[in-house]
């Protein structure tokens, strides 16, 4: 198959205070003058105005409309599609959260079978080597830090009694660290010294923007990666510190890091836990205290109560701290990839044969199709 232009149609975000996007302007420019046809949804929730994408060359579409975009068009998004059951008929690309086994997997690709649709999942976009080519792992990291950090401070503040406040992205970095900066000096007053900070992953993406975090606010943390935890948990030891961020990418046979049993502990200094890992339904869950993430409006859930409680953060999509900032980042890793749609690179051969293999393993397959518009993609 040869296709003379691509159309990607940008769909606007249905998930909560999610104002990220996997295509912001600049790189939609980029595409229109290599070529392509760029179709993007208006949304009120975005972190790029509908005017910015119009003046850059992009055909505008109405809010949900990417259902009757045309056959061959691919549907980019970031997060979740809304919870239907109707058929999956286009190619979709975004962070499906279903090749793990979480919660309505099945149902999310039964969809796609039904519809002879195909998923090519920005997770399990990988090189020859295996590693992602285009993630949102720094930000992740950066921001659930930085949020643990900001959680900490107000319980020293104003204590723990009362509720951490819904959060709001900031526009830029820099008012964010500001922030930090402020709020930490205020709980340092009250404490009495500054947090200790431990991060687990350390040396990952994810782990290297907690890093981040917490040089930019002039604090120090201790980082655990695989040799610290190649002997299994659970780790008493976490109990030590006063922050936890847990980093770690999920994958089989990983040991608790923590229970219910050491989180009882009496003598705990913990007091805040970010999971930017978060995923709660995964059997793989290495911290297997909680069974629901948080969110921007409610960003705290807690784990322990009485004279000593525990917070935990487990937000889903935690870069929408800084929308712009990490849209443009992931964006910029990903651009070179959407550029190989026209030929089909085999990072996106490795995407369909693995959408292939997940609905081998609940007793479905993809359907033939004599259309040209749903073929799948050549590859060089």
């Amino acid at each position: 198959m040869t296709q003379n232009k691509i159309h990607i149609w940008l769909r606007a975000e249905t998930k909560l205070n999610e104002q990220r996007t996997a295509l912001p302007p600049q790189t939609a420019q980029t595409l229109i003058n290599a070529g392509f046809e760029v179709t993007v949804e208006s949304s009120k929730n975005r972190a790029f105005d509908d005017a910015e994408y119009q003046k850059v060359g992009c055909k505008n579409a109405s809010f949900g409309s990417w259902r009757q975009a045309p056959k061959e068009a691919f549907i980019l998004g970031l997060k979740e599609l809304p919870e239907e059951e109707t058929p999956l008929t286009h190619r979709h690309i975004y962070f499906a959260h279903a090749y793990k086994e979480q919660s309505g997997w099945q149902e999310v690709l039964a969809r796609f079978v039904k519809g002879d649709g195909t998923l090519y999942d920005l997770e399990f976009l990988t090189d020859e080597t295996g590693r992602r080519v285009a993630a949102f792992g720094h930000w992740a990291g950066f921001a659930g830090c930085a949020t643990a950090l900001d959680v900490w401070a107000y319980r020293q503040i104003h204590g723990s009694e009362e509720q951490f406040p819904k959060m709001t992205p900031f526009s830029k970095q820099e008012q964010l660290i500001f922030h930090l900066k402020d709020r930490l000096e205020s709980a340092e007053k009250k404490f009495g010294r500054k947090p200790r900070v431990l991060i687990i992953g350390s040396k990952g993406r994810c782990g290297k923007g907690a890093m981040e975090v917490i040089e930019k606010v002039g604090l120090q943390a201790t980082g655990w990666d695989l040799a610290e935890t190649e002997k299994g948990g659970p780790f008493e030891e976490i109990l030590d510190f006063d922050i936890f961020v847990n980093c770690v990418y999920l994958k089989d046979g990983t040991p608790p890091f923590l229970t219910h049993d050491l989180t009882a502990s009496i003598v705990r200094n913990l007091q805040v836990i970010c999971d930017v890992s978060c995923d709660p339904n995964s059997p793989h869950n290495p911290l297997p205290i909680y069974n629901r993430i948080t969110t921007f409006d409610e960003p705290t859930l807690r784990i322990v109560n009485g004279n000593n409680p525990l917070d935990l953060i487990a937000i889903d999509h935690l870069p929408s701290l800084l929308p712009r900032e990490s849209s443009e980042d992931f964006a910029e890793q990903l651009l070179p990839h959407l550029l190989d749609l026209k030929t089909g690179s085999s990072v996106w051969k490795r995407a369909e044969d693995l959408f292939i293999e997940k609905i081998k393993t609940i007793g479905l397959s993809k359907k033939g199709s004599s259309s040209e518009e749903t073929q799948p993609l050549e590859h060089s």
